[in-house]
């Protein structure tokens, strides 16, 4: 039996690297991180939890360029993905700090090799009502 452990709201975001092996070495280490188990990973693609990154192929015009935020367990993780990704090769999109958009509100942003602006974020302490949704097949 499969069984599947995922988060909340979205199914699944998937990610079209130029240069897959650059762009898996970046997520390995921010995931690392933020203490986020590899899921699967063979020479086409990396998945972790509802994140699925692959290859463009042919098509070299349509790597992805989108806003990606990661959920960290306190502010040291928020660093951790932070110090991790400037060293796996992702580019400072914003240090770790306090963000106006909310009371408690900590995050870090990076742009990933395809561009893509990466953010790990503490919104405070909170007590979730279960760790994932578990999926039996």
């Amino acid at each position: 039996m499969r069984e599947l452990h995922v988060g909340r709201l979205i199914d699944h975001v998937h990610l079209r690297a130029r240069n897959l092996a650059a762009t898996k070495r970046f997520y390995r280490a921010v995931l690392a991180a933020l203490g986020k188990p590899i899921g699967g990973e063979d020479e086409h693609h990396l998945q972790c939890d509802e994140l699925w990154i692959d290859a463009l192929g042919n098509d070299q015009q349509s790597a992805t360029h989108v806003h990606l935020a990661f959920q960290a367990q306190d502010r040291d993780a928020v660093q951790r993905f932070y110090e991790a990704g400037l060293a796996a090769g992702g580019r400072d999109n914003g240090a770790p700090g306090e963000r106006k958009y909310h009371p408690g509100y900590f995050g870090a942003f990076l742009l990933d090799p395809d561009g893509n602006n990466v953010e790990a974020v503490y919104h405070g302490p909170a007590q979730r009502s279960a760790e994932s949704v578990v999926i039996r097949a």
